[in-house]
């Protein structure tokens, strides 16, 4: 009813195959196509940050926040190649992902999505990952690439509260200084697609602050290309952040600002119907409008969604390949970081009684990490039982005999954040 030119993340948080993904996809551009006075292609995105998410059997790789922990910017590059390649056999050109945020604050709880807390790394592995994505090029019309999102732009990881999506106070300087180089330079590195801070920065929230978005990251940056929100970032103005009355001044404020699409997960008749309001009533200059629309269907035509609308997974013989699979081992074994190792105790010798505590030590789910096969990862069981937990991997080499696990505490039963906020 609403024309809608792109579709993000994924249906009640489904983990599917590359064929039910092309014949799902394939159906809905059809839908789009037939149904647009233009026969403009829609743009599917999601978020596959160390492995396509959302895919079953596609190619996990360890979390940023590991792959920072080799040192090496190859790893972060063959990340990107494989999840680039195996993204596209999901039938899906758009991925949110690199994180280039800084991860300053160990109460942060999505830490693991970052290359950690320093600029200057953040910004080598940063660039590396996006030539894996899109390629030295950045063709992205190339089947095997994609276009990026960098994420989130700007100062997100630096809350006060330490909790996600909360105010932040950074000053100018330190903004700059810290939080700005790893996306300047992934800009210059040629990224097709940004992602907006869905925080308040100095009594802003990020979605409405017009000195970020277009005077800072528009017009000194140069960035040519797409500005998305985050999800419900629009309507959170007004709903959470209470800096607009209603809704529609909440449109307002975010489109004035220099968004160019909305990730609307609820209400589409809001959004739709309050920016036309908006630009009838001239609050909304069309010329705003006109650049929103310019930098979105550049994204689409780099993509050569026209010319193929969707990827074929039969095309892709290497996804989910034991390649891919030694290019994930060979990162992990170089991200391995010994902290301590008093008098040589290890490695240890087999048969050597070991007690394994912690809670995480023998879940999949908290080994993998969020963003695998789910949003919070709460399905890795189901798709991952083939491989071992810690515990499981110790009891294999050192014997259950000699191996005592306590687990200490537990975490909640069942349930999680994204059930939560269902």
């Amino acid at each position: 009813d609403y024309k809608v030119g792109s579709v993000l993340n994924t249906i009640n948080n489904t983990t599917q195959k590359p064929k039910t993904w092309f014949n799902t996809i394939t159906d809905i551009q059809k839908y789009a196509i037939d149904s647009s006075r233009l026969s403009i292609p829609l743009i599917y995105g999601i978020d596959a940050i160390h492995g396509t998410t959302y895919t079953d059997g596609a190619t996990m790789f360890p979390q940023q926040i590991t792959t920072a922990a080799s040192w090496n910017p190859e790893n972060a590059y063959n990340m990107a190649l494989v999840c680039a390649y195996e993204t596209r056999a999901s039938g899906i050109p758009w991925n949110f992902s690199p994180v280039l945020d800084l991860a300053l604050d160990p109460r942060f709880s999505r830490m693991w999505e970052s290359f950690g807390e320093d600029p200057y790394l953040c910004s080598v592995l940063g660039v590396a990952a996006i030539n894996g994505y899109e390629g030295d090029d950045n063709n992205i019309s190339n089947p095997t690439k994609v276009a990026v999102s960098l994420k989130h732009f700007l100062g997100y990881h630096a809350t006060i509260s330490g909790k996600d999506r909360t105010p932040s106070y950074i000053p100018e300087d330190a903004l700059r200084e810290y939080h700005l180089p790893a996306f300047e330079a992934a800009i210059a590195a040629g990224a097709h697609t940004i992602m907006i801070n869905s925080g308040i920065i100095n009594g802003v929230p990020v979605h409405a602050n017009y000195e970020l978005l277009t005077t800072l990251l528009k017009e000194e940056l140069g960035f040519k290309g797409l500005v998305v929100t985050d999800w419900a970032d629009i309507e959170n103005l007004h709903r959470r952040d209470r800096v607009a009355a209603t809704d529609k001044e909440a449109i307002m404020l975010a489109i004035n600002a220099g968004i160019d699409m909305s990730m609307i997960p609820y209400n589409y008749e809001v959004f739709c119907d309050g920016l036309v309001e908006l630009v009838n009533e001239g609050k909304v200059k069309e010329s705003r409008l006109d650049d929103a629309v310019r930098r979105i269907l550049k994204v689409k035509y780099e993509l050569g969604l026209f010319e193929t609308p969707n990827t074929n997974y039969k095309d892709y013989p290497e996804f989910g390949s034991k390649t891919h699979e030694k290019a994930s081992y060979e990162m992990a074994a170089e991200a391995i970081t010994l902290l301590k190792n008093d008098s040589g105790i290890l490695p240890l010798k087999k048969g050597t009684k070991v007690l394994v505590v912690g809670p995480n030590a023998n879940s999949m789910r908290t080994l993998n990490g969020a963003w695998t096969y789910s949003w919070q990862g709460e399905k890795t069981p189901e798709f991952a039982a083939q491989y071992n937990t810690i515990l499981e991997a110790v009891q294999n080499e050192n014997g259950k005999e000699n191996t005592t696990f306590v687990e200490g505490v537990a975490y909640k039963d069942g349930g999680s954040y994204y059930e939560e906020e269902k």
